[in-house]
């Protein structure tokens, strides 16, 4: 089975180029609302506190602003969206507009200030590490010069309005602080979101591409149908040429012969059908069936797969019928391959069920998972175990993060609990480690979960529908 990881659909669905995402029209709107802020401001302080401040200058940083909005407005069409530098560039012409404008009104010692982290705390949310960095660099460069040269704020009477140089330190500091802090943590969360985005929608495609293995009988159902028009066709002329070669014998036998084979194929077809949407086997299959169903596509991989039953003993001569759902298939097949990416020649597949759980343990006897990564497991795009598994042991396979997430989430989905463990220390001399020393996952099912037999999910006992050879 193909992994979606590598298909070009998943790559251009997982939008790699994430500057594109944000429209030009978005940070117009931000634009308005900032020189609508900075209006009120300048209004308020000439007008109400009657503070001695370069109006039209002031406006003229704002008029910029507007300028520079209604130009991208009208030249640009509304569904534009920003490439990276375009991005950057928008953001840095913000910061300058408004660190000029703080220039003109008292630097630091205007409590505006605060607003320079803005631009910065966007920034972070939709560029490049580097794109980020470099925002981050140009605003406490600004943040510093403002602490030097600016142009003082006065009073009507033309007293100086000055901080302690303490509390403008602090201002400078707290800026920076928030600066730094805001942009990491924007970042950060933006790009967990991302990913856990990415890895849902990997996810959906796993799972539609399962679902349609298991619709198979379906389309079979669909084509009986289809194929009944012209059956029915070659039949009725059949029949009519029979009529016809009545003085014929030897004709009127070969025209019963089509005949005959029609009314088989008719019946072949029908059989098919009904096997499609009813067969029991489409529905449910026995638990060890289930489970090398899934591992089948990595049975010959170079690694030795070894399946055990492992049954309550009251219970050995009931192995369970589980539902053959495509969440648990394509769970436990991811599982399966991680095992045998890492492992260095055998992996235990161990299925055991009592009156009330099932449970299934996958265990290898590669090196296990590193102990600090043991918290995390399950979370998408996690790199790897270890650097030194890429390349020759995991040919064409970047990560297990993506592969574990997908398997969690669809086995969760049916009810299923997961653990990850190791069966020794890693650290450990290999001499002294057992052979079941790599890693180790458990999936465990209440068992009136996927149950066919008893419970809320048994399917409807039946004879299965025989097709006709």
């Amino acid at each position: 089975m193909a992994d979606v990881r590598t298909d070009p659909e998943f790559d251009l669905m997982m939008g790699r180029n994430r500057g594109n995402w944000i429209r030009l029209r978005t940070m117009i709107l931000l634009r308005w609302a900032a020189i609508v802020g900075q209006l009120a401001a300048i209004f308020v302080a000439s007008r109400f506190y009657n503070l001695q401040i370069e109006v039209g200058p002031c406006l003229l940083v704002v008029g910029i602003a507007v300028v520079g909005n209604l130009v991208a407005m009208f030249i640009f069409p509304e569904t534009k969206r920003l490439s990276e530098i375009e991005n950057f560039a928008t953001v840095l012409f913000d910061l300058l507009q408004l660190s000029l404008l703080l220039f003109l009104t008292g630097g630091l010692h205007n409590p505006f200030a605060i607003l320079l982290v803005g631009p910065v705390t966007v920034a972070a949310t939709a560029m490049s590490t580097r794109s980020i960095l470099l925002m981050n660099a140009v605003a406490i460069t600004i943040v510093t010069l403002l602490v030097i040269y600016h142009l003082p704020l006065r009073t009507e009477l033309g007293y100086e309005i000055r901080m302690p140089s303490i509390f403008v330190f602090g201002n400078w500091a707290a800026i920076i602080i928030a600066l730094v802090f805001l942009s990491v943590y924007s970042n950060r969360v933006t790009s967990e979101m991302h990913a856990m985005a990415d890895a849902l929608t990997a996810t959906q495609m796993a799972l539609a591409r399962e679902q349609k293995l298991t619709d198979l009988g379906g389309v079979v159902a669909a084509y009986a149908h289809e194929l009944g028009t012209p059956l029915a066709t070659i039949k009725l002329t059949s029949a009519e040429l029979m009529e016809e070669l009545d003085d014929r014998p030897e004709l009127a036998e070969d025209a019963a012969l089509i005949r005959a084979q029609a009314d088989r194929c008719r019946d072949i077809l029908r059989s098919m059908g009904r096997a499609g949407k009813d067969d029991l086997h489409i529905r449910q299959a026995p638990l060890m069936e289930v489970i090398r169903l899934a591992a089948e596509p990595h049975i010959d991989r170079g690694k030795l797969i070894r399946f055990e039953e492992n049954p309550d003993p009251a219970l050995a001569d009931a192995q369970p019928s589980v539902l053959r759902r495509p969440e648990i298939i394509h769970g436990i097949r991811n599982l399966v391959q991680n095992a045998v990416d890492f492992s260095k020649s055998q992996v235990w597949v161990e299925a055991a069920w009592t009156a009330d759980r099932i449970t299934l343990r996958i265990i290898d006897d590669g090196p296990g998972y590193p102990q600090h990564v043991m918290g995390r497991i399950g979370d998408p795009f996690m790199a790897r175990r270890r650097s030194g598994t890429r390349g020759k042991a995991r040919p064409g396979y970047e990560g297990m993060g993506l592969g574990l997430f997908i398997a969690k989430t669809l086995l969760e989905r049916t009810g299923a609990e997961l653990s990850f463990a190791n069966g020794s220390d890693p650290f450990l001399d290999p001499a002294e480690r057992a052979e079941r020393s790599g890693a180790i996952v458990e999936v465990t099912w209440p068992r009136d979960r996927i149950d066919a037999r008893q419970g809320p999910n048994a399917v409807p006992l039946g004879e299965n529908q025989l097709i006709l050879p």
